[in-house]
């Protein structure tokens, strides 16, 4: 399982990071609502592999057969490689590029103007840059920064996982059963 959950993860985590990387020159030009929608979709893209990486498990280790749970497993420890990659990407673009800030910053923006444009009191959109500049103080911090980014991919990917798990699960017929162990099949 080790080498199937290696593999499968770091090509999903390869992905997700190779497309993060190449969106950066674009950020500015692309706008916080479409970097979301940009980003939702590499992460989507990414994490097909864990649909292929439990069938590749099912057909080459498990001999064509493989239980939910086993399947889970599976796909949950390809999630969890992935994930690390995607943050690892994520920490260093955020650290190292400035572009990435300028996107927090453009965000910000759009919900103080949201705020403006709903009818806000000036009290309620001045609370709101607070929580905005605490937000981004607390954002700052690395393990802060990283559980926030795993928060983005992994509910993803954990829902991939299921529906993969469920719909690759296959088991030996009863009768095949009964008949690998000796018994008789009266029909």
């Amino acid at each position: 399982m080790k080498k199937t959950v290696i593999t499968f993860g770091l090509i999903s985590g390869a992905i997700s990071a190779l497309i993060g990387v190449g969106t950066v020159p674009f950020l500015d030009k692309v706008g916080a609502g479409s970097t979301e929608i940009l980003g939702y979709t590499t992460i989507i893209l990414s994490f097909l592999m864990v649909y292929v990486g439990i069938r590749s498990y099912r057909e080459n280790v498990g001999n064509g057969e493989i239980g939910f749970g086993r399947a889970f497993a599976v796909g949950i420890l390809i999630t969890l490689i992935s994930c690390a990659c995607y943050v690892a990407t994520w920490e260093l673009l955020y650290f190292n590029v400035s572009s990435v800030h300028a996107v927090m910053d453009e965000y910000s923006s759009n919900m103080v103007k949201q705020a403006k444009a709903s009818g806000a009191s000036e009290v309620e959109i001045q609370a709101q840059l607070q929580q905005i500049e605490r937000f981004k103080k607390l954002y700052q911090n690395p393990f802060y920064n990283s559980a926030i980014t795993f928060l983005e991919p992994f509910p993803v990917g954990l829902v991939i996982t299921l529906g993969s798990a469920a719909v690759l699960r296959k088991r030996k017929s009863l009768d095949a059963n009964y008949a690998a162990q000796g018994v008789p099949i009266s029909k």
